[in-house]
């Protein structure tokens, strides 16, 4: 029986074209846009058989304690690797090749985004299983997906000649994201759309990166050779790292190749590179709306609208993307659903903090969301999860008040320790060194009010912290 394929998978994207939803602070990949699952908690299901090792998953520092957390809730057991900046896709499939390689010589790896939808799991693995006879012959071979229109935002590839007898062909020509003249004769000539999913045998990526893009393979293999061990992750080296150009694996390597495959996939796939996107894979109601939420549309047709926590009602309204969060709304043509990323950046250049960050902030130990701001407090209600606790710390310019709605809360308050429980609050001075930690077995949960001249999250002095945050 054949060693077991090592999925690689990628989460440390960022995805502005589905803000408001997905922002800088929490992607699109650990966000559930159907059911109760993330996509980044499906995609680690789909690589849950037989027929698959334990995943790596490469990601940022930012969301390490996201990605484990969420792999554990979805029951699987994933080794995190650090990526210390963002350096495309090219450098990341390189960490996970060689960290599986390391393990076996003889790995064949897959290397999946975190942030795709595929709503047919045994088709999908059916496809892995159609493409292994040319990975392991020494292939690297892409899935490409059968175009249902002839659109920009996808790359395109041309099959040539069957490789083998399970339906894998050799790539004639790979086309970028095309203008839309060419992606008509791209679809009428019977080009696949790029899907970015590749499966190779880790010592064939090694060697066709060594040969097309040595700069990124050479700085990959020091930054895993100086890497270290931190809290169960493996973080690689930020110095050799920082070293590999940022350069996607399609123009890295598979534009370049002549080693290149593609197995035609026969499962539903969106990338969800817009909101737009998500239209032509989920479900929709009788008058072709995409609906998520708390959302009542009258008389309205072929709208998308997602709603976190509050009513969205449509009356009357048709081709519409309508999203609403707790701090922000966005309505926009479906037809100009991808200038989405040209309205994130112009909200970045006025240094709107919603461009980047919600209200809800994760942390490793829990989470916070803000519920009111000034100029002179701010309210928050933070949850700790069971064991959490936060860095011992002090604040210079503000004092903080708690108030505990929900368990109990282990409190230190400069020398002294104390238990505070449901109903009970606790007044702390700026200046005064205080720690706060959830010991009992339920999420501990509270209100505090910030008061003060200055209330950023920079005036935090952290003098220790069990998660090792700078």
């Amino acid at each position: 029986m054949p060693a077991p394929i090592v999925p690689v998978i990628l989460a440390g994207g960022t995805g502005t074209r589905l803000w408001p939803l997905s922002r800088d602070s929490m992607p699109k990949q650990f966000l559930a846009f159907q059911g109760a699952r993330t996509a980044y908690q499906d995609t680690l299901l789909r690589v849950t058989a037989p027929m698959f090792a334990p995943p790596i998953v490469v990601t940022g520092a930012d969301f390490r304690f996201i990605a484990r957390r969420q792999a554990d809730e979805a029951g699987v057991h994933a080794q995190v690797v650090i990526e210390p900046m963002r350096r495309d896709s090219a450098a990341a499939i390189a960490a996970g090749t060689l960290i599986a390689w390391a393990h076996d010589a003889n790995a064949v790896a897959l290397a999946l985004a975190a942030d795709h939808i595929i709503l047919d799991a045994e088709a999908f693995r059916a496809t892995c299983e159609a493409g292994l006879e040319a990975a392991e012959a020494g292939h690297i071979v892409t899935f490409g997906m059968t175009p249902n229109a002839p659109k920009t935002a996808y790359g395109y590839i041309r099959p040539g000649a069957t490789i083998g007898a399970s339906g894998a062909c050799e790539v004639e020509r790979f086309v970028e994201k095309p203008d839309i003249a060419t992606a008509e004769r791209c679809v009428a000539d019977g080009y696949l759309w790029n899907s970015g999913n590749f499966l190779f045998r880790a010592d064939v990526m090694i060697e066709e990166m060594s040969r097309h893009q040595p700069d990124v393979i050479s700085a990959v293999e020091n930054a895993i050779k100086q890497a270290t061990n931190d809290l169960g992750f493996l973080r690689l080296d930020a110095d050799a790292f920082a070293a590999a150009p940022q350069t996607s694996i399609d123009y890295a390597v598979m534009e370049k190749t002549n080693r290149a495959a593609v197995v035609r996939g026969d499962f539903r796939w969106s990338d969800i590179g817009s909101w737009d996107a998500l239209a032509e894979i989920l479900p929709s109601d009788h008058d072709r709306n995409v609906v998520r939420g708390p959302v009542v549309p009258i008389d309205s047709t072929d709208c998308i609208i997602h709603a976190n926590d509050r009513l969205i009602a449509a009356v009357g309204v048709q081709n519409l993307v309508i999203v609403s969060t707790a701090d922000a709304v966005m309505v926009v043509p479906r037809s100009r659903a991808q200038e989405v990323r040209d309205l994130v950046d112009q909200l970045k250049e006025q240094k709107r903090p919603e461009a980047d960050t919600h209200r809800r902030i994760d942390r490793p130990w829990g989470y916070y969301e803000t519920l009111d701001v000034t100029d002179r407090f701010q309210v928050k209600r933070i949850v700790v999860n069971p064991g959490g606790m936060l860095s011992l710390q002090m604040h210079q310019h503000r004092a903080e008040h708690w108030v505990v709605v929900r368990g109990t809360a282990d409190i230190t308050v400069g020398e002294e320790t104390r238990m505070l429980n449901e109903n009970q609050s606790l007044y702390i001075p700026s200046g005064t060194v205080h720690r706060l930690a959830n010991t009992g077995a339920t999420p501990l949960e509270l209100i505090e009010v910030q008061t003060g001249n200055y209330l950023g999250d920079d005036d935090i002095v952290r003098l220790d912290d069990i998660y090792r945050r700078d």
